[in-house]
């Protein structure tokens, strides 16, 4: 009888320990998908609330400048930062060059503004204007300017071709 009860202990104690160890080996997984489906919900949520829509656009190429509105038609609101770091490509299509983002225009740069602004938002039914300069912008006689803007997050590109005016 004893004997039996000794064996009983054993497997028990085993199991306790497989049971201990099955844990520690699976909670860890368990908690690195829970994160990463949290994080891709949060990025689908984004996409989906977040468009754009380029309303009109304009290139002066004796001015080397473009001037770009964009209506924000989605349901989220972009922040100021997010515009901020956004990357602006505007050129000839097939030359164009990423502009940076300056506080007063000079070549290779772009500014921005969020006409009708209360609360450093783009908000839903806002529109955002962009002023760029660069020479890549061509001439007149027809050739395409090739126009891009993307979030950082990389969830809202939207990018244009149209032709230079003057």
């Amino acid at each position: 009888m004893s004997s039996e009860t000794f064996t009983t202990a054993m497997f028990l104690i085993a199991a306790i320990i497989s049971a201990g160890v099955l844990i520690n080996a699976v909670f860890p997984v368990i908690y690195t998908l829970s994160s990463s489906i949290s994080s891709s919900s949060h990025n689908v949520d984004e996409r989906l609330s977040t468009d754009v829509k380029i309303v009109t656009t304009y290139a002066s190429s004796t001015g080397h400048t473009a001037r770009i509105w964009l209506k924000n038609i989605g349901v989220g609101r972009v922040a100021d930062n997010d515009i901020q770091r956004a990357d602006v490509f505007l050129g000839g299509k097939g030359d164009f060059i990423r502009l940076t983002r300056a506080a007063t225009l000079a070549e290779g740069t772009w500014k921005y503004e969020i006409l009708e602004d209360a609360n450093n938002y783009w908000d839903p039914g806002e529109t955002l204007y962009i002023e760029a300069m660069t020479t890549k912008i061509p001439g007149k006689g027809g050739e395409i300017v090739y126009f891009q803007f993307v979030l950082p997050s990389g969830g809202l590109t939207r990018s244009t071709t149209f032709t230079a005016s003057d």
